[in-house]
């Protein structure tokens, strides 16, 4: 997701608050809440980017949407982004203030494509490879299973990747084969 500028500003906005107030867990756990709702749900997104549905009316709409789901500081935060005109960007903020609060604590992501479900021991040896690419960091797998791999697997930790998968492979040597010198006579 492309998360725009002025949503990491409303998002450290929140979140700098959200330290003041000794809230900086809570409001990071209700965030959670609202980017998975935004992004789970194609009625609330259409209702945030309607411009003919007046501000008055998606206040109290997200008011029932998410009243007891998240805290106070969290419910207002919402409200403000409403009564400035910002509630379509209400689901990138949350995943900006996601982010952001992940590398506040130190948290990496490490996205594992593969072939097969991984075992145990697949993960901490992922995790062992991230651990020492990334020394001091904690290390959260996000797996996904893609059969068209074939087999291996591909790892992606920000915008450094190694893919190890057995298509990867096969296209090389296509690659490979393709760039054959020998020309046959006729």
């Amino acid at each position: 997701m492309n998360i725009a500028p002025v949503a990491y500003r409303y998002a450290r906005s929140l979140l700098a608050l959200a330290a003041e107030r000794n809230e900086f867990d809570a409001v990071h756990a209700d965030m959670g809440v609202v980017a998975l709702a935004t992004a789970e749900s194609r009625d609330l997104r259409v209702l945030l980017a309607s411009p003919v549905i007046t501000p008055d009316k998606k206040a109290a709409v997200l008011g029932k949407v998410f009243a007891g789901k998240v805290g106070a500081l969290t419910e207002r935060f919402i409200a403000i982004l409403v009564r400035k005109g910002r509630e379509g960007l209400l689901g990138q903020v949350a995943a900006a203030v996601q982010e952001l609060y992940r590398h506040q604590k130190g948290i990496i992501t490490a996205e594992v494509v593969s072939a097969v479900p991984l075992d145990d021991t697949a993960r901490e040896k992922v995790r062992a490879v991230a651990a020492a690419r990334h020394p001091g960091k904690t290390v959260e797998l996000a797996e996904e299973v893609d059969p068209d791999l074939i087999g291996g697997l591909s790892i992606r930790i920000g915008d450094e990747q190694y893919d190890g998968s057995v298509r990867r492979r096969l296209g090389d040597l296509r690659r490979e084969f393709s760039k054959n010198p020998y020309i046959p006579e006729i």
